[in-house]
């Protein structure tokens, strides 16, 4: 589907699970580019243009094609400090080791890594290969537009300084249970956040990935978020 605008012209386009791609038509963006899941299966050559790269840890549903995409592309990856080190000896030719509160400049976007409750190891032979710990990123454009991707995540307190820091508009949360928040703690995760629009992620990929957009959109009402639930391969109207 060809991009369409969300806000003060960036498009969101949703690749299934936590993959995604931001552009304000200047600057693309690619989050988590795991593009080969079950939900949808994008070949690279599809992705289109990718300027930057952004892992919010290394786990293999989330790492994907991390590495691919960046040697057909040439877009640097930005990652906690110990998984770009991994990259980049499996082959990323650029890589941005960053941390928890750090704020990268990057093409006038700023890159700023938060805080995410969850695990990160790396799938190296069969053996796990610890990778930092995980995060999420608030993506700020040019244009003053704010996006969160909280990652693969809890739902935490300080979500609170998010929102009171960096106001993001936009809030891609997962959903699924299990190995992330449910819709009780995403819609939580939304009253802290406040933000204007929610994508919901990591849902439905797997049989025990049970939650679902509905269920966050009943436990929401009343506060003036729109959930957005995007289909795999589909860019926000």
């Amino acid at each position: 589907m060809s991009p369409a605008n969300i806000g003060r012209g960036v498009s969101v386009t949703f690749y299934g699970h936590s993959a995604f791609k931001l552009s304000d038509g200047k600057v693309s963006v690619v989050i988590d580019p795991w593009l080969s899941n079950p939900l949808l299966n994008t070949p690279l050559d599809q992705v289109g243009k990718v300027d930057l790269i952004l892992l919010t840890h290394g786990h293999g549903d989330h790492v994907g094609e991390t590495v691919p995409l960046a040697k057909k592309t040439g877009a640097p990856v930005v990652a906690i400090h110990e998984l770009s080190v991994i990259l980049a000896n499996q082959g990323a030719p650029r890589v941005i080791g960053m941390n928890k509160g750090g704020t990268v400049p990057f093409h006038g976007l700023e890159i700023t890594m938060t805080n995410a409750i969850h695990s990160s190891a790396v799938d190296e032979g069969g053996k796990l290969i610890a990778a930092g710990d995980p995060g999420g990123f608030v993506i700020k454009f040019p244009n003053g537009f704010t996006a969160y991707h909280a990652g693969d995540t809890a739902v935490f307190k300080d979500m609170e300084l998010i929102r009171e820091l960096y106001q993001p508009e936009l809030a891609m949360l997962p959903i699924g249970s299990h190995y992330v928040m449910n819709p009780a703690e995403a819609a939580m995760a939304c009253k802290l956040l406040k933000p204007k629009w929610v994508i919901p992620m990591h849902y439905g990929t797997f049989p025990v990935l049970t939650g679902t957009p509905e269920e966050l959109r009943e436990l929401i009402k009343g506060l003036g978020i729109e959930v957005i639930a995007l289909k795999p391969g589909e860019t926000v109207e």
